[in-house]
């Protein structure tokens, strides 16, 4: 069965990215043909990036480190759920993301963004992180506009649309994850060539 985590990427308190994954995670819980779980970036309490060594070799000091690791590497792919901070992700966000790299390698990743204009902007940076992070980012996401989609901009009430458009997300997300599945026959640490064991 496909693995997918749903990873909530804001830590401000009172986020509205709560809601948001919630929703997210209760129409996954519909679903047959994947499992879903929820990866909540503030669990983690990740401090700045702290590592010596390049995430690419894989030999981590630290034990929030290696749990962050640990969480992170057993899926195929990933459901990001983001604001948009002055035009890009969250910065806590930004720092997770870089305290891995072969842990995100060859799997999917698909967006689901709110904001005053929907968190385009900041799945536009994030496209670009993943890539470098040799995650597979699938066309379809969801972008949730305050105006729209959050009553009083506070409560979340997905439109119609919202709603077509996370069923498209999931189906991309989980067909992308499947196929490249191939491209990681072992995935445990030090195999993959050129990563210092």
């Amino acid at each position: 069965m496909i693995r997918i985590a749903i990873v909530l990427g804001s830590t401000r308190p009172g986020r509205l990215g709560q809601s948001v994954c919630d929703w997210v995670a209760s129409r996954a819980a519909e679903r047959g043909d994947a499992t879903f779980e929820v990866l909540d970036v503030a669990d983690f309490r990740l401090p700045i990036l702290d590592e010596p060594l390049p995430p690419s070799f894989g030999r981590y000091s630290h034990p929030h480190t290696k749990a962050w690791s640990e969480a992170v590497d057993g899926f195929d792919g990933y459901i990001f759920v983001t604001g948009e901070y002055n035009h890009s992700i969250p910065g806590a966000l930004k720092n997770a993301l870089d305290y891995l790299y072969r842990e995100w390698n060859n799997k999917a990743a698909g967006f689901v963004s709110y904001g005053s204009s929907g968190g385009i902007r900041a799945v536009e940076h994030l496209r670009g992180v993943a890539g470098e992070l040799q995650m597979a980012d699938v066309r379809a996401q969801v972008a949730l506009p305050f105006a729209t989609e959050f009553e009083n901009y506070r409560t979340l009430i997905p439109t119609a649309a919202a709603e077509k458009t996370l069923q498209i997300l999931f189906n991309q997300v989980i067909a992308w994850a499947g196929a490249l599945k191939v491209l990681r026959p072992d995935q445990s640490r030090g195999n993959e060539p050129g990563i210092a064991a």
